[in-house]
């Protein structure tokens, strides 16, 4: 559904998705990049524990929590990404000290 536009040519850079090892243009966000690798990307809601992906892409909504190198409850439309950047999928409630 999501994809890179191939007229783009900034240089890209890897990152860790769960273990697993996406490329990203450099300037993308956390959550354009996860949307355009087509990995499942959905995180569960803490609450009703129901699928969730970034919705407004801009910090409003809350939809796009990550774990970022370890640190859990970032935004990931806010954040853009980094080499070697390590993200997890938060699935329901983190875990303290996360």
């Amino acid at each position: 559904m999501f994809s890179h536009i191939p007229a783009d040519q900034r240089p890209t850079l890897e990152i860790f998705v769960d273990g697993q090892s996406v490329r990203a243009r450099r300037g993308d966000t956390v959550s354009a990049a996860l949307l355009a690798s087509g990995l499942d990307v959905r995180r569960d809601s803490a609450v009703s524990g129901v699928p969730r992906l970034p919705y407004c892409m801009m910090g409003v909504c809350f939809e796009c929590l990550v774990t970022i190198d370890g640190v859990g409850n970032r935004q990931g439309c806010l954040i853009p990404v980094a080499p070697g950047m390590r993200v997890e999928i938060q699935r329901g409630k983190r875990e303290l000290g996360k």
